[in-house]
């Protein structure tokens, strides 16, 4: 039975007057379960507050919305990071790391989480644990034994576990004073993708930032490749595809577009308009391919290794330009005529293709 590609969005699992949080199914998205992905967006309102949490599974997230600040407690340190998020901010979380995060402004804060489940409860879903709240782990355990960890009073234990009525996200008073963001903090966090030096950079056709373990170290504790892709209006994306076995995630952030997959056999698995918000995955060793419509598309990808390799059947760089003549005119059976022409074409392109004059 084949696996159904179509690129879905996400749905609420629960809110209130703090936020929401969102995921992807498997029941909807069945290449989440085949590829060990999983997918989920929190929206922090004004004074949002996405309470302490930690994860089965790796990730890397993405600010897609908004700005705030972001608590994160990496393995046996001793005390945690606090750092300013913004909007293109990208952050690698390795497991076991505990993270809460909180919006102080007008503006809706939205961020992008998409990781590895292979070592999770449930393939292709996060399962989140929370210290605090009405789910949180210490309402499992019994006063006695909380108290002797704490070494605490018991009735000091009961109110400190029974006082939060409310899970996941909550909303903060007006004035209540968080923790302040540092810069120091930031630094090895956190990279900015609409600020980084872009790897690629073709004009009229597009741009790229990858993530990898040069600019952002922590992507090696992942496990996870990442890439911020802006292609302009009309323009194309090379047919291509990871020549190292990876998986390939893509989130629409902005704009639309169309998609092709080509799979085993030259056949066409996927062809498809895509819009800011869908989320759909590549199989291991399928061709992809994408045009964007008039306003230009943007996309962010995760890629199952942290320094992923990727193989274009089109521009400058690809394999055609590698081969022998002969090689080509034999596999294609034309004429030597037919593939000079061939050669002679997008001799100068990366890429990224602009729009048709």
């Amino acid at each position: 039975m084949e696996i159904d590609l179509t690129p879905k969005s996400s749905k609420s699992v629960y809110g209130g007057e703090g936020g929401s949080y969102f995921s992807w199914s498997p029941s909807d998205l069945p290449m989440l379960k085949e590829g060990n992905i999983g997918a989920s967006k929190i929206l922090l309102q004004k004074n949002g507050l996405a309470m302490p949490s930690y994860s089965d599974s790796a990730k890397v997230a993405y600010v897609l919305q908004g700005s705030g600040t972001a608590g994160i407690i990496l393995y046996e340190a001793e005390k945690e990071k606090v750092i300013a998020v913004k909007e293109g901010d990208a952050i690698a979380l390795p497991f076991g790391v505990v993270t809460w995060w909180f919006n102080k402004e007008d503006t809706e804060l939205v961020i992008l989480f998409m990781g590895d489940t292979s070592k999770g409860h449930k393939a292709g879903e996060f399962t989140e644990f929370a210290p605090t709240g009405a789910n949180g782990i210490f309402t499992g355990f019994t006063t006695e034994f909380v108290s002797r960890a704490w070494d605490l009073e018991e009735d000091k234990v009961k109110e400190l576990v029974g006082s939060q009525k409310s899970t996941g996200i909550i909303k903060l008073k007006d004035g209540f004073k968080m923790p302040e963001p540092s810069e120091e903090d930031r630094k090895g966090m956190a990279l900015n993708c609409l600020e980084a030096p872009l790897d690629v950079d073709i004009k009229n056709g597009g741009r790229v930032v990858v993530l990898n373990t040069k600019n952002l170290p922590l992507v090696e504790q992942v496990g996870l490749g990442a890439d911020l892709v802006r292609i302009d209006a009309g323009s194309m994306c090379s047919p291509g595809f990871s020549c190292d076995s990876a998986y390939q995630v893509t989130y629409i952030v902005r704009g639309s577009g169309r998609a092709q997959i080509v799979g085993v056999d030259g056949k066409r698995k996927l062809e498809i308009r895509v819009e800011a918000g869908n989320l759909f995955i590549v199989p291991r060793f399928f061709m992809v391919s994408k045009i964007a419509d008039e306003e230009g598309m943007d996309w962010f990808s995760i890629i199952s290794t942290p320094n992923p390799i990727f193989c274009h059947l089109a521009g400058r760089t690809s394999v055609w330009k590698a081969l022998n003549p002969q090689v080509l005119e034999a596999s294609f059976n034309v004429a030597p005529e037919a593939e000079k022409h061939f050669r002679s074409r997008r001799t100068n392109a990366e890429i990224f293709f602009p729009a048709p004059n």
